[in-house]
């Protein structure tokens, strides 16, 4: 950690430059030559990332960034409020600390908080920032974790991982086993040190997959900010045998969207229908979910077709995603497309079809905006159709 980053001129001098392109300040003269140019660039652009996804540590004085990258894959505050949520006792251990956006949030939930971090300049920075938020119960330690959790005499409540893909990985497939620390490996060791474990992996993990991985799943929360699934939530207890719960929410401003079922709990399909007067999609955590039965089932809704994940009624009710007033149902035709969309503006969507959104869009000069809404998709009768809607909420 480089303490001149918290002289009051170059503190003022990074306010002064937030949200500027960083690569154009590069080329100007270094108006403190004194001190590390790139060290206070990066500054700039860390803190430009934080404004809208830490609004606490933006707001703070004295708070000193790691890299830019750091920073976008960091948790951000509304997530980590939601994990504080899920936690409850005296005691947990992070670790994987990182920059400890999500440490900040647990020590609002538990008394003690241990914050472990390998990299020893990233810890020094997470302690600082710590302190000058005013945390006191968080506890600092920088090494291995394996070695730090080794030494805890003291049962924990819970142990918090957010592991890492081994570099070298990209492209391959994405396995828990791949990761840092090798969380499947090392579980049985977890539970001798605390009976409750929570676990983050990025979307990109499949569900079924992780629960190949992983035992004792009490619970995956499938977490989503603005409709974009963030993270995935495994909540693991030493004592827990039987279907997991998910539970899929989608954080909206202040609001949340929940949906919530139990795995493999073996229930009806819904009923296959026609489109009717209003048309649902589910929000991006409930894709993610796979509850795609469940979803139609809990809020009576018709379901247009097994493949489409798309659903009808003739009232509308309060849904967890996007709903809409059908205005008008077509076959996919060159007839109808040219009578009714061709050289048009609307925002398309497309579910269990075929054609792709840019290929449509190619084919018949369909401008991007507006306020209808076109959904391509199939019908119970595999039959290719076109929704034309307005958008309810």
């Amino acid at each position: 950690m480089d303490p001149s980053l918290l002289n009051p001129e170059i503190q003022k001098f990074i306010n002064s430059k937030i949200g500027i392109d960083v690569s154009k300040l590069a080329l100007q003269k270094n108006p403190f030559p004194e001190f590390n140019w790139i060290a206070i660039l990066n500054q700039i652009a860390a803190k430009s990332k934080a404004k809208n996804k830490l609004p606490t540590y933006f707001t703070a004085e004295n708070i000193i960034y790691p890299s830019k990258i750091s920073v976008e894959q960091t948790s951000s505050e509304k997530t980590a409020l939601y994990k504080s949520e899920i936690v409850f006792g005296n005691s947990l251990i992070d670790l994987t600390g990182g920059f400890g956006v999500d440490c900040m949030f647990f020590s609002k939930s538990i008394k003690k908080v241990i914050h472990c971090e390998i990299d020893l300049e990233l810890s020094a920075i997470a302690n600082h920032n710590f302190k000058q938020l005013g945390f006191e119960n968080i506890n600092c330690i920088a090494g291995d974790s394996l070695e730090t959790l080794s030494v805890q005499k003291d049962k924990l409540d819970w142990i918090y991982i957010d592991p890492s893909r081994r570099n070298g990985l990209k492209g391959k497939v994405f396995m828990l086993k791949d990761c840092l620390p090798n969380v499947p490996e090392l579980l049985s060791f977890y539970f001798t040190k605390a009976d409750k474990i929570l676990v983050k992996t990025a979307p990109i993990l499949d569900v079924s997959a992780g629960l190949l991985e992983l035992t004792n799943v009490n619970k995956i929360h499938i977490v989503a900010v603005d409709n974009e699934v963030k993270e995935l939530l495994w909540e693991l207890h030493s004592d827990f045998i039987g279907n997991p719960e998910i539970k899929s929410v989608n954080i909206i401003n202040t609001t949340r969207e929940i949906f919530e079922f139990e795995l493999n709990s073996n229930v009806d399909s819904p009923v296959l229908e026609l489109p009717k007067k209003y048309l649902y999609e589910p929000n991006s955590a409930i894709l993610k979910s796979g509850g795609f039965d469940e979803i139609g089932i809990q809020y009576s809704l018709g379901k247009l077709h097994p493949h489409s994940h798309l659903y009808t009624s003739n009232e509308c009710i309060d849904f967890p995603g996007r709903t809409f007033a059908i205005q008008m149902v077509f076959p996919y035709s060159k007839k109808e497309m040219k009578v009714n969309l061709e050289n048009t503006k609307a925002n398309v969507s497309t579910r269990n079809f075929s054609d792709s959104v840019d290929d449509i869009r190619k084919k018949w000069k369909i401008k991007d905006g507006g306020s209808n809404y076109c959904f391509f998709t199939t019908d119970l009768n595999n039959n290719k159709i076109v929704l034309l809607c307005t958008k309810i909420n």
